[in-house]
């Protein structure tokens, strides 16, 4: 029975193990700390149904794990093809939202899809497509990576509308984003000088996009609610950032068992934006180091294609997805714990949300398929070294 297990994995489930084993890994402890952090919200709004949200939430992490399995099927090369389309239809699609889309907390990130009445962010294919062909136009270019007009000037074209558009209504995401493009440009040998060049580029057109957007004045309070904290001993520490401190500070070493936290009825988005918070609380220190392991995991996993694989394209296109999903959750983590101020950002594959999960999932689905196309080629080279 073990053996034909085995067998049925080792055949449906290609690619890196390490990869499989994390994504399952944070697939079952979402399902576990969402509904400790849901259940008191759900009592609450859903008529004392504490399953609600676990079963929507369950929902869409198996349709997730559908979405890595699917896209780790697909050679990763169809991609490159795929990524253009999605990027003309992405520049639109933010434009549409940010005029005319369903707005929460003073910002317009989302479309409401019709029949299902689901929220979907258009933002999360914007990332997606943009860092499939960011890392497949530097990966034609390497021949000519030092030509200003021929190679330079397209790339920062995409990257200043997807990424300034994006800070419209949404400034972390943007950032993140930028920084991703950043370093898939330096892992692709485009000249430090033209980098220096696309970072005051940035500056301008994200100071533009603030100006214009809906985000600046959200943007400057958090800065100085967060500088406010560790300039002046008796500044007021916002809620959200205070309650989740004490859920960490209560969690200790070992943390109060699973489903015991207190912090989750009084934490806003406790199962969402500060799942972390409930993280510690519940499983403690050593249940927080414990995630950030298996976040830094992914990131050297999908980080080490760069090395190993034999396609540019492969290498720039795991790493740039590596790395914006491990950023963001460096960034959720380090709000959590106070080291930046509150951003909003979820904590990719473990908090409660809609669509994000799901293109959380192609994304990893996509480096997958990257490790996946390296590993028969290696073993095509193998055996042929064998045969010869």
């Amino acid at each position: 029975m073990l053996n034909r297990i085995t067998d049925w994995l080792k055949e449906n489930l290609k690619g890196d193990p390490f990869i499989w084993s994390i994504i399952m890994l944070l697939s079952l402890i979402s399902v576990a700390v969402v509904y400790s952090a849901s259940s008191s919200l759900a009592f609450q709004k859903k008529d004392g149904d504490t399953m609600y949200y676990l079963i929507k939430h369950g929902g869409l992490i198996v349709g997730s794990l559908i979405l890595v399995w699917l896209a780790h099927k697909v050679d990763y090369k169809y991609y490159s093809r795929l990524s253009r389309l999605a990027l003309i239809i992405s520049a639109p699609l933010l434009v549409f939202t940010f005029l005319m889309g369903t707005e929460s907390g003073g910002a317009t990130r989302w479309l409401t899809i019709p029949i299902i009445n689901q929220s979907f962010q258009p933002s999360d294919l914007a990332k997606l497509a943009l860092i499939a062909n960011l890392a497949s136009m530097l990966a034609k270019r390497q021949a000519n990576i030092e030509d200003f007009k021929g190679s330079f000037i397209p790339i920062v074209m995409w990257c200043g509308v997807i990424c300034g558009l994006i800070a419209l209504s949404n400034l972390s995401t943007a950032m993140i984003l930028f920084s991703t493009c950043l370093l898939l440009m330096f892992i692709g040998r485009v000249p430090v000088k033209y980098l220096f060049m696309l970072v005051m580029v940035g500056a301008i057109c994200g100071t533009i996009a603030l100006t214009l957007g809906q985000r600046l004045g959200t943007a400057i309070n958090r800065v100085k609610q967060f500088a406010a904290i560790f300039l002046d001993e008796n500044a007021e520490i916002p809620y959200q950032a205070e309650q989740a401190y004490i859920a960490i500070w209560n969690g200790g070493l070992l943390g109060k068992g699973p489903g015991n936290s207190d912090l989750k009825y009084f934490l806003p988005q406790s199962s969402s934006d500060f799942i972390y918070a409930i993280i510690i609380e519940e499983y403690g220190f050593m249940g927080g180091i414990f995630i950030l392991f298996l976040y830094l995991a992914l990131l050297y996993r999908g980080m080490k294609t760069v090395v190993k694989s034999d396609r540019a394209y492969g290498g720039l296109l795991s790493a740039g997805l590596a790395f914006s999903l491990v950023g963001q959750a460096m960034i959720n983590m380090g709000v959590a714990v106070g080291l930046g101020p509150i951003t909003g950002q979820p904590l990719p594959l473990l908090s409660m949300g809609g669509t994000s999960l799901l293109f959380t999932g192609l994304s990893l689905g996509i480096i997958l398929s990257v490790s996946r196309g390296d590993l028969t080629e290696s073993n095509s080279v193998e055996a042929k070294h064998a045969t010869a």
